[in-house]
């Protein structure tokens, strides 16, 4: 390693903010030659290069490899990725083309001031400078910092997107995970089929909106139990993400928003509980450890709808099964685990564990209801409708009845706006604002629920 190199930051040289490429197609496409062109644009430096419909999004400076040390005594490294440095970037709400060239500004720095060796503090000192000149300064660097701090915590993160049909919930999820770089996007239409084809959960092939109902309130039960079934199901994915604190956003019509506020209100009952129990009494036990845990908590939630499951028929250990195989085909499209880091002392980290399980950190659930206006939802349902086939044919021709079920169902979700939940409004006129107001909104969430985790770390030690 060429400790020479570490420690060192370079001048910045600053670039025109208005010397954006404007021909950039916003998909990365840009190569440092196209960057030279930007910075020198304004001095009057012209470029030969002819540029082609197809660009190439690879750089000479790709070939060149930057070690970024981490740690006080640089114990351990990353190779430095401007592609994995433009999502981190975008997820501070800086438009997609823009980061991509600041992260390309960054290599180009380095690798041209011989800085292969450079530490993570350094590095930082130089992204933000670049950031600066580009116009995105104080707002965008503490954001930042604070989903910094969100991946190195490990924070569960659960984004709920409900809604009924025909209201974008698939749309804003993908679109949302793309924003915050979270990686696993999991359709509750998918657990339904599974669930409904390969076990004997008592589930119809009929969506619970295209059927007969003698009253409002014999819908909104029969909705109920069917999102019951559905959270069982999702129950080894929910584990995942609370034990491991992988951020997971889960999508779509069976998500009853009733079942995630009262589990994570049952999650700050046992954390209390947890912290006034005795800890040596904790410690004594591996079981008790294990209530303790994100995962205990998390199966004791389960184990609280499972009785549902049973009393309406539905063998809970196929349930079981199906959830662990949603976790095992990862049908959330989870990205492979991280390695491990080496630790020297076996207890330390055993004791660090043990520590991690008693206490348990508490996720960060965020529930979001997609609400359309009438019109606009009346006549993206009638499209909807006329091209789902049904096993009952007088089903499709009563199209009022379905969209009257709907209308329940939705009146039903946004009831919940009375406990804080937030409603949002969508409409494909002002979509791209609601899409960057999520955005912001879900950001606000994350530091608010670091800041709580922060402050109970802090209060642990003193009343330990």
């Amino acid at each position: 390693m060429n400790n020479n190199n570490k420690g060192k930051a370079v001048a910045v040289s600053s670039p025109n903010v208005n010397d954006i490429d404007d021909d950039d197609d916003g998909n990365g496409n840009i190569s440092e030659d196209e960057l030279d062109d930007d910075n020198n644009r304004s001095s009057g430096v012209s470029s030969t290069s002819i540029r082609f419909s197809s660009r190439n999004t690879s750089s000479k400076y790709d070939f060149v490899k930057v070690k970024v040390w981490l740690g006080d005594n640089a114990d351990h490294y990353y190779v430095l990725s401007r592609f994995l440095l433009s999502r981190m970037l975008t997820v501070t709400k800086i438009p997609n083309y823009v980061a991509i060239k600041i992260a390309l500004e960054l290599k180009k720095l380095l690798i041209d001031n011989s800085l292969l060796d450079v530490s993570q503090s350094d590095l930082e000192v130089n992204l933000f400078k670049l950031m600066e000149r580009r116009g995105y300064g104080e707002e965008y660097i503490n954001r930042y910092k604070m989903m910094t701090r969100f991946h190195h915590q490990r924070v569960p993160l659960v984004i709920l997107v409900c809604g009924t049909a025909c209201v974008g919930k698939s749309t804003i999820a993908t679109q949302l995970a793309q924003r915050l770089n979270l990686p696993n996007v999991l359709q509750t239409d998918m657990v339904y089929e599974l669930l409904r084809t390969a076990t004997d959960a008592p589930l119809t092939s009929t969506p619970v909106w295209a059927r007969d109902f003698s009253s409002s309130e014999e819908l909104i039960t029969e909705f109920c139990r069917e999102c019951r079934i559905v959270r069982k199901g999702l129950g080894g994915d929910m584990k995942k993400a609370m034990k491991d604190g992988k951020p997971i956003i889960i999508e779509g019509i069976h998500l009853d928003p009733s079942i995630y506020l009262m589990e994570d209100d049952n999650k700050t009952q046992e954390q209390e509980k947890t912290q006034e129990a005795d800890p040596v009494a904790v410690d004594g036990s591996n079981t008790q450890m294990e209530n303790n845990s994100p995962s205990g908590s998390s199966s004791e939630v389960c184990n609280s709808t499972a009785h549902v499951s049973c009393k309406e028929g539905t063998p809970t250990n196929k349930v079981d099964e199906v959830s662990n195989h949603l976790e095992a085909i990862g049908l959330a499209r989870s990205v492979s685990e991280e390695k491990g880091e080496s630790v020297t002392d076996p207890e330390l980290s055993k004791s660090t564990s043990v520590k991690k399980e008693k206490s348990g950190t508490k996720p960060i659930i965020i529930p979001i209801v997609l609400n359309m206006a009438e019109f606009d939802h009346k006549a993206l349902l009638e499209e909807e409708i006329s091209t789902c086939t049904f096993s009952d044919k007088s089903i499709a021709q009563d199209k009022d009845k379905l969209i009257r079920n709907l209308k329940t169902i939705q009146d039903y979700l946004c009831s919940f706006n009375s406990q804080g939940l937030r409603v949002v409004n969508i409409s494909a006129t002002t979509f791209p604002q609601t899409l960057d107001w999520l955005h912001g909104y879900l950001l606000e969430c994350i530091e608010h629920g670091i800041s709580s985790v922060s402050n109970e770390n802090s209060r642990q030690p003193a009343e330990s």
